[in-house]
């Protein structure tokens, strides 16, 4: 029984890595139906993404904001809920940062207008998890549905006061942000990655997992989180606050999600544009469960959703961008599959 069971362990392992060669299998059966050789294709994304700077530094521009989204997946789930709120938490932490950054006084130091911007995207998307979690805890509502309404929510208010209230004339983004506020580029910081919008964020991004997996593992809090995902009847019976810690969680992944201004706000387009957040929060369910829900993990996993998502930009011109979408959502079914199997 214990050697089947280490057997087990020792497979589950392997399944990211049988997910990803299974999609790019399909990946090349589609590619070579459309009339193209597979490897060359291949062979030509793999030497515009990571054999040059400016490409590398596209997928790790895209990868930065997965680790935050993925993270506001991965914490929730440790505690058994599951957040797909992403969507309108990081649309709401980024255009507050957006209003923040445009309002402060010009000679606001960045040292002030950095943290206050952030501050406030963390704020606005914390609220908006929260709410999800009350939601839950105080009157049993699925946070499934509750995040998914406020998805919609999110979006519609957004969209009124942008448009109605800070968008630029004849546009549908804000004003510029102060310039304290923005966030260094790699490649005027240390001369890596010329031209790409890889930022300062991708540090910010991996610190927040890295901080989160010792959280997690290694502290008081992280071990009685997962204690009410694994068992809320038995966290309750041993003294743990079950709703404390659920609407803890939502609110701290909220303000996670909320953190993709940093990269996309402060450090790229230096205002809140419409539509600047779309799909980040649900691919971010994709990045969490490739990585198993691990801080760590979740890092790899963002840089391959990031190739990916880069990558079928580079060949768009040989075979549809959508065959790269085909190859994320195969991943996703097999770790499904997978899971319910070894669950049986």
């Amino acid at each position: 029984m214990v050697n089947s069971l280490k057997k087990a362990l020792r497979v589950q392992h392997f399944i990211p890595l049988l997910a990803i060669f299974t999609a790019f299998l399909i990946g090349a059966g589609l590619i070579a139906i459309i009339g193209h050789d597979p490897l060359a294709i291949y062979g030509r994304m793999f030497s515009m993404t990571l054999t040059n700077d400016y490409g590398l530094g596209q997928v790790f521009f895209r990868a930065t904001p997965l680790i935050l989204t993925g993270l506001a997946v991965a914490l929730p789930f440790q505690a058994g809920l599951f957040n797909i709120g992403g969507e309108g938490q990081a649309v709401m932490g980024a255009f507050v940062c957006g209003l923040v950054g445009f309002s402060l006084p010009e000679s606001s130091p960045a040292l002030v207008s950095i943290p206050l911007c952030l501050g406030a995207a963390m704020l606005a998307g914390g609220i908006w998890g929260l709410i999800a979690g009350l939601l839950r805890t105080r009157f049993g509502i699925n946070e499934v549905i509750s995040t998914i309404m406020l998805n919609f929510i999110a979006a519609a208010v957004v969209g009124y006061f942008l448009l109605n209230h800070f968008a630029v004339h004849a546009s549908v983004h804000t004003p510029k942000i102060i310039e304290s506020a923005q966030i260094m580029r790699l490649d005027a910081l240390m001369d890596i990655f010329p031209r790409s919008p890889v930022n300062l964020s991708i540090l910010l991004s991996i610190g927040i997992a890295t901080l989160f997996y010792a959280l997690l593992y290694h502290s008081k809090y992280g071990y009685e989180l997962r204690a009410v995902g694994k068992n809320p009847d038995a966290a309750t019976y041993a003294g743990i606050n079950v709703a404390l810690h659920q609407n803890l969680v939502m609110m701290l992944s909220g303000a996670i999600s909320g953190l993709v201004a940093a990269n996309l706000i402060l450090g790229y387009k230096h205002y809140f544009e419409l539509g600047i957040t779309s799909g980040l929060g649900f691919l971010g369910i994709a990045v969490a469960m490739l990585a198993s829900s691990n801080p760590l993990w979740l890092i790899f996993s963002a840089f391959l959703f990031g190739w990916l998502d880069y990558g079928g930009l580079t060949i768009n011109a040989y075979v549809p961008k959508e065959v790269f979408l085909i190859l994320q959502a195969t991943v996703i079914l097999f770790i499904i599959g997978a899971q319910k199997r070894f669950k049986q």
